[in-house]
């Protein structure tokens, strides 16, 4: 669990609810079924009308990253496995990477490695993986933005469901209790649309596309490490430039690779 985004969302929601509690309201005010169902149900059906239904699953899918703790070492470990790879190959060949291969821990860079064996050319390489970086990284974005547009649309639904209760205040304006009803209904279905954009959909959106950004930078490391194998950079060089990427420098011995 990522306790950034839970505090996150006590912080935000616990700070409404406790200025209102601090005001003499009542938590009851803003518990209303009716704009609940107008604002949930009226933006859950504009995400689907604008989304795929390829791109709604991977949104779906993507949903727990918002809430999962980020693995902040990967770098550090893959640029420790790439510097002992660049170490192999400088003392021995490419040829001896093989053996290691099914001991690298992401799999994006054991089908790096497998062309690297096979001799393919630097350019070449950098071509075939970076296209599926960014293709991977566009389908990604796209499921990520089925949370971006849904902040887009609850704070319109919101007004609609206010407008929607004004209607029915007009229509009872005789009516004491209707009145009372109607009323709530619009401020609460406005407080519905905005806070649950600015709390969570946008939010929810913002870090998942950060996330993502993050797994394409750790490709990307990988696909550098791989392409400075290949042109013979020495695994001080190496290191050096992956360093840009990971932001971690771990001690390793270069007397192997002399």
């Amino acid at each position: 669990m990522d306790m950034i985004t839970l505090l996150g969302l006590l912080v935000g929601v616990g700070g409404i609810i406790g200025g209102m509690l601090f005001e003499g309201g009542h938590l009851s005010s803003i518990m209303q079924g009716t704009a609940a169902v107008i604002v949930f149900g009226g933006t859950a059906g504009a995400v689907l009308i604008s989304t795929t239904r390829e791109d709604l699953k991977t949104g779906l899918r993507l949903f727990k990253w918002a809430f999962s703790e980020p693995n902040n070492d990967e770098s550090g470990k893959l640029v420790a496995e790439i510097i002992d790879a660049a170490q192999t190959a400088r003392k021995e060949s490419i040829l001896a990477l093989e053996k290691k291969i099914n001991s690298f821990s992401h799999p994006f860079m054991q089908n790096v490695f497998r062309l690297v064996i096979d001799g393919v050319d630097p350019h070449t390489l950098r071509d075939v993986f970076e296209a599926e970086i960014e293709k991977e990284e566009e389908a990604l974005n796209a499921g990520a933005k089925i949370y971006v547009d849904a902040g887009g649309y609850s704070p319109t639904i919101g007004i609609i469901g206010a407008v929607l209760g004004l209607i029915h205040v007009m229509q009872n304006v005789s009516d004491t209790s209707a009145l009372a009803a109607g009323i709530a209904v619009a401020f609460v279905a406005t407080v519905y649309g905005v806070g649950s954009a600015n709390l969570f959909f946008l939010p929810v959106g913002a870090k998942i596309k950060r996330r993502i950004q993050k797994q394409s930078e750790v490709k990307q490391l990988i696909l550098e490490g791989a392409i400075g194998i290949l042109n013979g950079m020495s695994p001080f060089v190496i290191q050096e430039k992956l360093n840009a990427f990971s932001g971690h420098e771990p001690e390793l011995d270069f007397k192997k690779a002399a």
